[in-house]
Parts: C-alpha cells; structure tokens; sequence
C-alpha cells in the first residue's frame, strides 16, 4: 500500500509527526510560480512590477521566502503590514490596501516609510495629507478605482463591479473630483491608479474590459488637469485548479493580454505607456498547499447520504460555507485503493453548513484514517478562527523534501491569554 506523497513527502508520516489538523506547504511549489511570472512577465515587459498579495498567505517564514525572491508584497491591515516589517521586509516594496485604513494603520504606513498607499476614497486621502504634514512626508499613492466590470466568478468575490464597496467610481464628477484634489494637496504624490476586478477569475477579457475604462481616465485626466499616469496596478485575481474539471491558466494568459491592451490604448490615445503591475495571491500559494485532517465519526443515512465526520472544519477552511467552494480530497493512506463509495465530509463544528465537500468518491474507510483536501493553500490559514474554542492548526513548509514547523499548534491556554 502506497501513501499520498506532496511536495516529495508522505503525508501519512506529516500527520503522525505533527497531528491534525495541519496544513501543509510546498515551498517549491511557491518558488516554481515566482519564476514563472518572472520569466513571463518581469523579464518579458519593460518597467513592470509585481506584489505578491499577501492576504492570501502570510506568515513570517513566507515573507521572507518573498522578500528574497526579491519582489514586492501587497497588505490590507496594519496586522500584515507589522508582520512584514517584523523580518526586516523593505517598506519601500511594500503597497498599502484597504478600503477603511483607520488612522492608526495609515500613520503606521507613513511612519515605516511605505513605498505606496492606495486610497480608496476621498476621505482617506484628506486623512493622509494630513499624516503627511505632521510627519513631513511626501505620500505616494494610486486611486483604487472600481471600472467597472462584473467578472464571471461568486458574487462575493466580485470587486470590479460599479456597486462595489472597493474603490473609487469612475462617474466624472466623483474621480475627476478626486483627482483634482490629489494633484494640489501639498504632501500627497499621485503616480496612477489601482483596480482588482476579482477573485478565481478564468477569463481574460473583463480584464481587457477594466484595462480600457483605465486608460480612458488617464486620458482624460492627462487632457483635464495635464497628470500623466506614471503607474497603473492591474491587481491580481488570476484562477487556480481546485476540482478536476479545472485547470489553472499560465500567468502570461492574462498577463500577455492585459500589456497588448495597455500598449494599444496608450497609442491610440497618445500616452505614454505607465509602469504596469500585478498582485498575484492566490495564483502563487493556493495549490502549494494541503490540509491534512483525521477522519472519526462515520454516519450513514441508508438511501440518503454517507457523513464522514474529521477533526477540522470552517474554523481552519471557511471558504465552502462562505461562498459554496469546492474542493478534492484523497485519502491519504488508501491512494491505491478503488473509490467505491459516496461520502460528504463534515467539519466539527456546531453548524450545518460546515461542509467541506460535497459527493466525495473514495474507498471503504474508518476512523483514523487521513484525508488530504487539496488547494488549500489560499485564504485557509489567513482565514482560520477560534470558533467554538477550536485552536488554530500547525503549518509545515516543505522544501526539497525536506518538513519544518513554521507556525506552531495554538495550544488552549494561548488561545485564552488575552481573556481577563
């Protein structure tokens, strides 16, 4: 009997070694998909950038593996700004998110020097002229601008759309206003503009669609107030493979038709052609990880459903109660073996909706058995709560083969430490 082997590792032996549950990730993986984006878009187009959106997966161990690929990172609180700056990540190379930055996290932002803050809203950037005159600074930002469009992907995970809470809508009098007031504030630098259309995105072509509304405003602000548009972020959002019917797109699918877009619309409007950047999260970890879970109870409903019940659930994966994510999953010890049945597994927790998977084919099993649930590496650990008092799990990073801890089990009395 063989077990599931990821990342070159037995899983089985992961489990044993550092109990369940536990999320698993493939360094390698992670580094395979840095080089690509480097080789296909850095190294391909001129005056590019890229942040690696690191809401998606952040711990202190991952922003160093970052930082000495040498690229940027996206953060969206003061949370994950201070988890950078805690392993000596450039601040320079840092960009700033959020569509309710409080004054604490925008001073926090000033004061560590980050390379940009991209404001969402005219408040926010009368608060950061502000900051910049206390701590005389000069703050460089983009506008967050919603362009738009309405990406074919779960509703909660559209941003792009003109109902948006994100962003700053593209009706004349409300970004023509903002720009206007940007350009004359004494300690605020705007280079250009920001839009993220998404999440699990599989088409280019909404894309191509916010890419012209962009440009258009660049025009028109070029015309307007004479603001030539140094920079402008295109976001991230690209798909990944969760279920077999899906395959993730190469990082030039998208890349490659958002910089023709971006080349043909400067030409055709006389523009010159900005920096132009990428955010890629997802696209980067999300099939680099795993989650291992023990299988316990087992529930059979005769002519009705199957539950198998593991040690996990929406307190360390709340994507499928969230907005019905879908995943695959193996058990670990038996991957050789003949999927015979139709089971649904069930989290632990004290809701009916902790599902992780629907219809999941697999060979007789029992309790102690593993199961692997695949892609887990996006917006699983960043997402993981204390719900019913449940500890969060240990994080394995693996590299060559080789397993080490890099965030430990919450233990109970850690979880209780700042109760009174």
């Amino acid at each position: 009997m063989t077990n599931f082997y990821f990342a070159g590792v037995d899983t089985v032996y992961l489990a044993k070694k550092y109990s369940t549950p536990l999320y698993i990730m493939s360094e390698n993986h992670i580094l395979n998909r840095i080089q690509e984006i480097k080789r296909d878009f850095l190294w391909k187009y001129e005056d590019t950038d890229v942040f690696y959106a690191s809401k998606a997966f952040l711990t202190k161990e991952m922003a160093r593996i970052i930082n000495k690929e040498e690229i940027g990172m996206d953060v969206v609180s003061g949370g994950e700004l201070y988890t950078a700056i805690e392993v000596n990540f450039p601040s320079q190379k840092i960009i700033f998110h959020g569509n309710n930055k409080t004054i604490d996290e925008l001073e926090m932002a000033v004061k560590y020097g980050v390379g940009r803050i991209i404001v969402d809203n005219l408040y926010e950037l009368m608060l950061l002229n502000d900051i910049g005159k206390r701590y005389d600074k000069n703050i460089n930002i983009l506008f967050r601008i919603a362009p738009g469009v309405n990406s074919h992907t779960h509703k909660y995970i559209q941003t792009g759309q003109v109902d948006s809470k994100f962003g700053i809508p593209l009706s004349k009098g409300i970004i023509l206003k903002a720009i206007e007031k940007a350009v004359a504030l004494s300690n605020i630098k705007l280079k250009g503009f920001h839009f993220h259309i998404g999440s699990q995105i599989w088409d280019n072509i909404t894309y191509i669609e916010a890419v012209k509304n962009a440009i258009k405003l660049m025009k028109e602000a070029k015309t307007k107030y004479n603001f030539s548009t140094k920079e402008l972020n295109v976001g991230g959002g690209f798909g990944i493979k969760y279920v077999e019917d899906a395959e993730r797109r190469p990082i030039s699918f998208y890349t490659d038709a958002i910089m023709k877009e971006i080349e043909e619309n400067c030409k055709k409007y006389g523009l010159e052609r900005p920096k132009v950047i990428i955010e890629p999260g997802r696209w980067i970890v999300g099939e680099a990880g795993i989650t291992l879970y023990t299988i316990g109870s087992i529930k059979e409903i005769p002519g009705v459903r199957t539950y198998v019940s593991v040690d996990g659930g929406m307190t360390d994966n709340p994507r499928p109660s969230l907005y019905q994510a879908k995943y695959r999953g193996i058990i670990a010890n038996k991957v050789n073996e003949k999927p015979t049945h139709i089971v649904t597994i069930a989290g632990k927790c004290c809701e009916s909706g902790d599902i992780l998977i629907w219809d999941l084919k697999v060979p007789l099993i029992e309790p102690g058995d593993t199961l692997a649930v695949l892609s887990t590496g996006a917006y699983n650990y960043s997402m993981a709560s204390n719900y019913n008092k449940i500890p969060k799990p240990a994080v394995v990073m693996i590299k060559d083969g080789i397993d080490r801890l890099i965030v430990k089990r919450e233990t109970y009395e850690e979880m209780l430490k700042n109760e009174l």
